[in-house]
């Protein structure tokens, strides 16, 4: 196997600090998590161009999840789950893939977008109690759609789950993220040995 590019000094430093300015200012920053969407500042520019890109992205992907089950016949339960499952694997995908080229800052910068699609879905299990339909207003695809969490939750744990579930989701989201930067930030700034000759 050819021994893949490797990210540049250069190129680990600044995706570092990206991702970590990314994720020190989600909590702030995030629309669904309260923030008005308002951009001010060079810090909530870049985050709302990363989260525009990676949630259009995982959007999409969520959504080809549900599509492929449309068209194999599958199960609703099955159908409905596909989506998640989809855009929890297309990142964990490139992690394997960059992991097994032994390119491990491609893999962290994977993990963290796993971290992202996690917490995403930790928001979206958290309104599952608002109801079955999720208005168009709030669609991904612009029209009213079904909840996938409010069914999949209501057929079985309960809707009363939903906290303790979300919550759960959102602490692996969270600790993926953190771990994924600081592994970054060791790899990018970090000393490197110099080996003696």
């Amino acid at each position: 196997m050819n021994r893949p590019a490797s990210f540049t000094p250069a190129a680990q430093k600044i995706t570092a600090l990206l991702l970590l300015l990314f994720l020190v200012t989600f909590p702030h920053f995030s629309t669904y998590l309260g923030h008005n969407g308002r951009i001010e500042t060079l810090p909530q520019y870049l985050f709302a161009l990363i989260h525009f890109a990676a949630s259009q992205t995982l959007g999409i992907v969520h959504e080809a999840g549900h599509g492929v089950c449309y068209l194999l016949h599958c199960p609703r339960t099955i159908t409905v789950l596909n989506g998640t499952l989809f855009q929890w694997l297309f990142p964990a995908g490139i992690a394997w893939y960059y992991w097994r080229r032994d390119e491990r800052f491609g893999a962290m910068i994977a993990l963290f977008f796993l971290g992202f699609s996690m917490q995403y879905t930790a928001w979206y299990i958290s309104t599952a109690h608002e109801g079955s339909v999720v208005p168009a207003a709030r669609s991904f695809l612009g029209g009213d759609g079904y909840h996938d969490f409010h069914y999949l939750l209501s057929r079985s744990l309960g809707l009363k789950a939903e906290g303790i579930v979300s919550g759960a989701v959102r602490l692996g989201a969270y600790l993926l993220m953190f771990l994924s930067v600081f592994g970054m930030m060791v790899r990018a700034f970090g000393t490197s040995k110099v080996s003696k000759e």
